[in-house]
């Protein structure tokens, strides 16, 4: 018996390590995971490991209580408060994918932690799905066009386009539940009055990270889509692709609109003043393991592989950021040594999800300091090409 255990073991060991040489996995949800040997894609395992060792020993150097770390990072903007739910976090973890099968992991990866920046790339998604859709015909619309009520209306934000606060360099200018655009994070050159009073940049040639405008695309985006943008993730895209049920996405304590006569919460697309997407490390892995497959889920293919090259086509401000995402080009961001096909959502302290095409990985961390992700991705691609 015991030997008849040992021989479909191994059969399971050899049927595992053939599906793993051949096409991408895709886990049900609930389902436990399946996982594959490093060696089953001729990847060093003590290399890797070191890679893992690493992420574990550099944890993010700030406050695990997220409203310290919150308040302290952003202390230089004028009127910063917190607005929006936050959460302690946890300790470092991780997951790296090779083809969708787990090669190694680390921490407690169905820890629900805040994701801050990482949350761009959620909401670039929706626009996305939008255009798949057809509710926004082009990036190149003006938003006014489908929103009437004022905020894009004036001069100056009358020019911009869905393209435009996707790239983040629509230079939008006004207030948005309490926060004024140009009180996000200012240069350190001058004070308020200078601050203030500056001088709009032409929508399309300067990128400014500001989260009060990515509010406005997720306020634009709300009335676009007449629900809360948590249920279109969700009915849309989460739910398809087998996320657990315990992920949040969030907006301010004041974030209300009125749309057909129901009241609904405008989310944010980040953790600058608390709220943003709340989510475990496996449901990173599966959006990101979507992106690896140009979108498709199993036999589904839930977002174009249009809208994806559009996302991740380098802006003419920033060759290193697409549509909320991070991109991997030539340039003072560039990770040396690395497929210049990469792409990556970040957040602050440390969330990362790494798209790696040409390799067939995707790589999530959850609080690794985040000036150590290069060296980091340096050393899982030494243990890969080894």
């Amino acid at each position: 018996m015991n030997v008849k255990k040992g021989v479909l073991a191994i059969c399971f060991l050899v049927i595992n390590l053939i599906s793993a040489q051949e096409g991408y996995y895709f886990p049900d949800r609930n389902a436990s995971w399946a996982s594959a040997p490093p060696s089953a894609f001729n990847i060093n395992e003590q290399e890797l490991d070191e890679a893992v060792n690493f992420a574990e020993n550099n944890e993010y150097s700030g406050s695990r209580d997220l409203r310290i770390a919150i308040l302290k990072g952003f202390e230089r903007e004028p009127f910063h408060e917190i607005l929006g739910p936050t959460k302690k976090r946890g300790g470092p973890a991780g997951i790296i994918l090779k083809k969708g099968r787990i090669i190694r992991t680390w921490g407690d990866i169905k820890r629900v932690d805040m994701t801050f920046s990482v949350t761009k790339s959620f909401l670039s998604t929706v626009a996305g799905l939008a255009v798949d859709k057809g509710l926004i015909a082009s990036t190149n619309d003006k938003v006014g066009d489908y929103l009437w009520d004022g905020t894009f209306e004036g001069a100056h934000n009358s020019k911009i386009n869905w393209g435009h606060l996707l790239q983040q360099n629509s230079d939008w200018t006004g207030e948005l539940w309490g926060g004024k655009d140009w009180a996000d994070r200012p240069p350190r050159q001058g004070g308020i009055d200078d601050w203030k009073f500056r001088k709009l940049n032409e929508p399309g040639t300067v990128m400014e990270y500001n989260d009060v405008r990515v509010n406005v695309l997720a306020y634009a985006l709300t009335h676009v889509w007449r629900k809360p943008l948590p249920m279109v993730l969700k009915e849309e895209l989460m739910d398809k692709i087998g996320a657990s049920t315990t992920w949040r996405w969030h907006g301010y304590k004041n974030a209300w609109t009125e749309i057909d006569g129901i009241q609904m919460k405008s989310v944010t697309g980040g953790g600058h003043s608390g709220a943003g997407i709340f989510i475990n490390a496996e449901d990173m892995a599966r959006f990101g393991l979507l992106f690896l497959n140009e979108g498709r889920w199993k036999s589904e293919q839930l977002i174009s592989p249009e809208w994806i090259r559009e996302a991740t086509t380098p802006s003419t401000p920033n060759v290193n950021y697409g549509y909320m995402w991070w991109l991997n080009k030539k340039s003072k961001r560039y990770w040396s040594g690395l497929s210049e096909e990469l792409y990556y959502a970040a957040g602050f302290g440390g969330n990362f999800i790494v798209i790696d095409k040409q390799n067939d990985l995707v790589v999530v961390t959850r609080w690794l300091e985040p000036s150590k992700i290069e060296e980091f991705m340096k050393m899982v691609n030494t243990a890969i090409s080894n």
